[in-house]
């Protein structure tokens, strides 16, 4: 395994050069380089969100953090008013994000960055998710925006106090604070301008809402609830559906009516703007408490809890997928497309496992290269099919309603994420 080992980082450094990056900066980071343990633990390890959405967000969004919040957009306001500005992003959104990430900072993550993706790149698992980001890493050692040997993040690989993976780093940095370095770990304006760019980049439309809390009647159509059923915010008002901050402006934007406790807990309108978090973490728990937590830093009041319905149980909810199976969901055909693909592997995999995963992966990029900007676009959540009423588990949530995106690893940094 030893030698296996030496000539895949032999491997990841002659492919680094041939990329232009300097032999002294592959050699920096790929020597004293280590497989982890822990990172393929963590990798191999189901972990399954119980939490409910007010649970979640009241945990999350507490009041001393809001409060934190809104000391940190006085502190940082030329950053911020910036952001705004060049990208079009709130300091809601930007600080929510930083609060639910890292706790500002706080909390960026103890596994040594180097040695995560090395890991994850010499498994057999997903190379062609986590080679390139290894690259990425050995290019910000060559800007001397990283150190390799002592910098710490998530055990994914993201890092910062706003949790970006290194390519997005190396694709959106900004230097925010003017030291001619973009180290989204150490300075507050690189990483939140940083994220603001890259927020921009995943379809953010500058001036219009995310989610908005509402009044429902009680009757509606429920068919049309949840994504993918197709009324404009105005449509939801004629029905009677009422925004608690009585603002109407937005009428003919297209929505989904989300109600992540059922319709007797609280009721968002989500907005374009809202499939951009879905896009940065595809839990729907945490991307609905970020979004509300947004609108708070932005002003809004707190939501009205209401009565919710108690969620199924861990046993009807275990009856529910395996029906859902049965009935033959693109998910089960996913899970056996990836057989079909992957080979088996052991716990570091074979060299066979490595290329049939790159294969897949430049198969993957090629057919979403042919789309245009725009029909990327129109494939977003707004797109897909509506959740039904599900409201105890994202991991249900999530395989009832699969997202076809660009390829990336699954989100896992901050404190505060689904385990």
């Amino acid at each position: 395994m030893r030698r296996r080992f030496s000539r895949f980082l032999s491997g990841v450094k002659s492919e680094a050069v041939q990329r232009g990056l300097s032999p002294s900066a592959a050699d920096a980071v790929l020597s004293g380089a280590s497989v982890s343990q822990s990172v393929l633990n963590r990798d191999r390890a189901q972990g399954v969100f119980k939490q409910t959405f007010l649970e979640f967000s009241q945990r999350t969004g507490s009041t001393s953090r809001l409060n934190t919040g809104k000391r940190k957009i006085q502190q940082y306001a030329s950053t911020f008013d910036r952001a705004r500005r060049e990208f079009g992003v709130p300091a809601g959104v930007l600080t929510a994000f930083w609060a639910m990430e890292t706790d500002f900072g706080a909390v960026q993550g103890d596994f040594n960055t180097r040695n995560a993706l090395v890991t994850l790149s010499y498994d057999c698992r997903r190379p062609h998710i986590f080679r390139p980001q290894l690259l990425a890493l050995i290019e910000m050692t060559q800007h001397g925006d990283f150190n390799p040997a002592t910098e710490t993040g998530a055990w994914a690989g993201e890092l910062g106090q706003v949790q970006m993976l290194p390519e997005d780093i190396i694709r959106y940095g900004v230097d925010g604070d003017g030291d001619g370095h973009v180290r989204v770990k150490k300075s507050s304006p690189d990483a939140l301008l940083t994220a603001a760019n890259f927020i921009r980049s995943l379809g953010w439309r500058s001036g219009e809402p995310w989610i908005q809390e509402v009044i429902i009647p009680k009757d509606l159509p429920w068919d049309k609830t949840g994504f993918g059923g197709g009324l404009t915010a105005g449509q939801w008002f004629k029905l009677g559906v009422q925004p608690r901050d009585g603002n109407t402006r937005f009428s003919n934007l297209p929505t989904a009516l989300l109600m992540p406790q059922g319709r007797f807990g609280p009721t968002f309108l989500a907005y374009p703007n809202f499939n951009v978090y879905l896009e940065w973490n595809q839990s729907f728990i945490y991307t609905t408490s970020v979004a509300y937590f947004a609108t708070r830093f932005e002003g809004a009041a707190a939501y009205n809890k209401g009565n919710p319905e108690r969620g199924l149980s861990d046993s009807q909810m275990k009856q529910l997928q395996t029906a859902l199976s049965r009935k033959g969901s693109r998910r089960r055909q996913d899970r056996r497309h990836s057989r079909r693909r992957y080979p088996r592997c052991g716990p570091l995999g074979s060299d066979a496992a490595r290329h049939a995963g790159r294969r897949l992966a430049n198969s993957a990029i090629a057919a979403g290269s042919a789309l245009t900007s725009n029909e990327r676009q129109r494939k977003g959540r707004f797109g897909y099919p509506k959740r039904p009423f599900l409201w105890k588990y994202d991991q249900l949530a999530v395989s009832l309603c699969p997202r076809q995106k660009r390829l990336r690893h699954p989100r896992s940094g901050g404190q505060e994420r689904p385990p």
